[in-house]
């Protein structure tokens, strides 16, 4: 980036002190995106505690590394899913604590995607991030308004599971400086699609499609889908 807009000076000096292990399974659509997340994330953490995966579909022949690490009985995935326990109770009572967290970086869609046509990621316990706090990622629509993007997610997990909420606001600063950035250069605030239908403002026809309709109603009425 050029100098005035770097956001080296919002990084910290050095790679944060973990002992959790990340695992980033990224969706091949987010690599090509400008303002994603993920890179900023791994430039704040160790590169032995971050690890990104790229693909759609992964299997023991495939990757026998991450195979190993969705069967250990400390791997967790962030997954809203039904059966997913609360980050912050689910350690209270474990009787190993989690040293590995995977996260699924894409949308919504591409997520569940990857989630359901992976029978690797359904060993691991499901969690999910109990949490009040409101994106910060502005420049980029998300569904509703408890959505977070993936840096957020692991933001607040690693703070969770290293009881330190330290590792949140430093993840966060170059974030807030990205968003700040493209701002001031043009780019304008992205209400989420539940709060633009809410107040019809969504600037696109509704689908025809029934279930993508369906969809569409349930973020209306704050369904969570």
């Amino acid at each position: 980036r050029p100098q005035k807009v770097c956001l080296c000076p919002f990084l910290p000096a050095h790679p944060l002190h973990i002992s959790t292990h990340l695992y980033i399974i990224q969706h091949p659509a987010e690599e090509n995106k400008v303002l994603r997340t993920v890179p900023l994330l791994a430039a704040c953490l160790p590169q032995d505690k971050c690890k990104v995966k790229i693909g759609h579909r992964f299997s023991e022949e495939r990757d026998p590394e991450l195979s190993t690490v969705c069967r250990k009985s400390g791997t967790l995935i962030l997954y809203p899913g039904a059966e997913a326990a609360n980050l912050e109770e689910f350690i209270l009572d474990s009787p190993v604590y989690p040293s590995t967290i995977i996260i699924i970086d894409g949308t919504w869609s591409q997520a569940k995607d990857i989630f359901y046509k992976n029978s690797l990621f359904r060993h691991p316990k499901q969690v999910q991030l109990k949490t009040g706090i409101s994106s910060q990622y502005v420049i980029r629509m998300q569904p509703t308004n408890r959505c977070l993007s993936t840096l957020e997610c692991a933001a607040v997990a690693l703070s969770i599971l290293e009881k330190n909420n330290y590792i949140q606001e430093t993840l966060l600063r170059p974030l807030q400086a990205l968003c700040s950035f493209q701002l001031q250069h043009g780019a304008q605030i992205r209400l989420s699609k539940e709060h633009l239908l809410k107040n019809g403002l969504y600037p696109k026809p509704m689908p025809k499609n029934k279930r993508k309709l369906r969809k569409m109603e349930l973020l209306m009425n704050s369904v969570k889908i």
